[in-house]
């Protein structure tokens, strides 16, 4: 897997046209700006409170340079827009993009002229740059100001091939959003889901992945057999998920590197979503024996005897560890309804933690450690929610027809999950923030159910 070259602060330059030749830097630890001892500007506990105003004008170029991507010039336009995409989108900034701010030249980058920002009233600004290199790599720099306290907050790089520039605007956006909320980064990821077309009797389903924007999408398998619940494995390299082939259910790992599947677990029952252990050496899943179906692990590699976790009468599934490996969240019918369910890694110590109106599947352990997100079933409606491991604090964030199946963004703030159509059924992905509330669709380009929120990526 590529991983971006990050360019400390030590490096920054912008005179010269020299620079335009310059070879790739090495990789440096950024040297500290002002302001990076204080804490966030946005302070988002107990619910958000206003936008951030932030301006995102055009990335200048010091020199227009055809790239098998684009010209340097074009690049800087559609760099500014996926920064401003990204954080707009969040719903917790109030954008001044790249078709209403003013241009900058290039000797503004890291010089800016704070007077004529003082029209736009806004509190953020960000500026960078973009510039092809002699090796054939783009280098894109990143600075954000504080206007009213004229500091700099913020000063990154990336080196990047000309085809990977989207991944330079989204750690730039990444690094704006950590600096000024103190979340995690979460917008230079990808998400695995199930790509859904054709009739309700004759749906083809196939594995598809894209950036969590919707860009860069590809389909991975060719769905001439149903595929259901994909997961990421901890390090992104692996898919594990569920197939149908010759009308058999079974458990399979794709591998990206590859692009083939293997075989993990084959003659089962299983219900809802086989995933792996934080540590990637096991795949859980549930399985029916007897009439009964309780949790079961075996190990990611394929082959080998399951160890059965759970034994209590009913049906036990949904399974997902949590951050460090020693617990799992679980659904289970044993006490008369679906509820939620914890108990220690090697199944001991079972404890039931939900307890509201309804019934409770499809548990999700954030990266955090603090939540865990759920479907939360009754009066006719599905919705997605999120309470602490041991039950309290229960807050339901949608308020829809047929939401369910949440899965984390790496940062642990923000869930995916998806939406099915009052009607027809139509299911397709949404993403809502846990502490603004603020949702949106995300972009397929057929119908999509079962999403997995990858990692950051290196």
């Amino acid at each position: 897997m590529r991983k971006l070259m990050i360019i400390g602060a030590a490096f920054f330059a912008l005179s010269g046209a020299a620079h335009a030749q310059a070879q790739t830097p090495p990789v440096a630890t950024p040297t500290p700006t002002p302001g990076d001892d204080e804490g966030p500007i946005i302070d988002l506990r107990g619910g958000q409170r206003s936008e951030l105003p932030i301006i995102i004008p055009v990335m200048p170029t010091n020199a227009s340079v055809s790239t098998p991507a684009g010209s340097t010039d074009d690049l800087g336009r559609q760099l500014a827009k996926v920064i401003d995409d990204d954080l707009r989108n969040t719903g917790i900034f109030k954008t001044v993009g790249p078709t209403a701010a003013r241009p900058i030249a290039y000797s503004e980058v890291n010089s800016p002229n704070y007077d004529s920002w003082s029209a736009y009233a806004s509190q953020a600004l960000v500026q960078g740059y973009v510039r092809a290199n002699g090796n054939g790599t783009l280098t894109v720099g990143c600075y954000v100001y504080d206007v009213a306290s004229q500091r700099e907050l913020i000063r990154e790089g990336f080196v990047v091939s000309p085809g990977e520039w989207r991944r330079a605007g989204h750690k730039c956006a990444d690094a704006i959003y950590s600096r000024l909320t103190g979340d995690g980064p979460y917008f230079d990821s990808q998400v695995v889901y199930v790509a859904e077309r054709g009739p309700k009797n004759r749906r083809i389903k196939q594995l598809a992945i894209m950036d969590q924007d919707g860009a860069n999408h590809r389909f991975l398998t060719n769905g001439q057999t149903i595929v259901l619940t994909p997961r990421f494995s901890p390090d992104q390299s692996r898919i594990v998920y569920m197939s149908y082939e010759q009308r058999k259910p079974a458990i399979y790992i794709y591998t990206m590197g590859t692009r083939r599947s293997h075989l993990v677990a084959s003659n089962v029952n299983l219900n809802f979503a086989p995933r792996f252990s934080p540590d990637g050496r096991w795949v859980l899943f549930s399985m029916a024996v007897n009439g009964n179906v309780d949790l079961y692990r075996v190990s990611s590699a394929g082959g080998g005897t399951p160890q059965r976790l759970t034994n209590a009468p009913g049906i036990d599934t949904g399974g997902s560890y949590s951050p460090d490996g020693s617990k799992i969240v679980f659904e289970s019918d044993r006490g008369g309804r679906q509820q939620l369910y914890i108990m220690n890694a090697d199944g001991s110590n079972q404890n039931r933690i939900s307890f509201g109106g309804g019934t409770y599947g499809t548990p999700a352990w954030s990266p955090r450690g603090d939540l865990i997100a759920f479907t939360r079933m009754g009066g006719g409606a599905f919705r997605i929610g999120v309470m602490s491991p041991n039950g309290q604090g229960e807050k339901l964030l949608t308020n829809s027809w047929g939401d369910e199946g949440p899965s984390w963004a790496p940062n642990g703030r923000v869930l995916m999950f998806f939406r099915s159509a009052q009607g027809s059924g139509r299911p397709d992905l949404w993403s809502v923030d846990v502490n603004a509330g603020h949702s949106r669709r995300i972009p397929t380009p057929i119908d999509g159910s079962d999403p997995s929120w990858g990692p950051i990526r290196p």
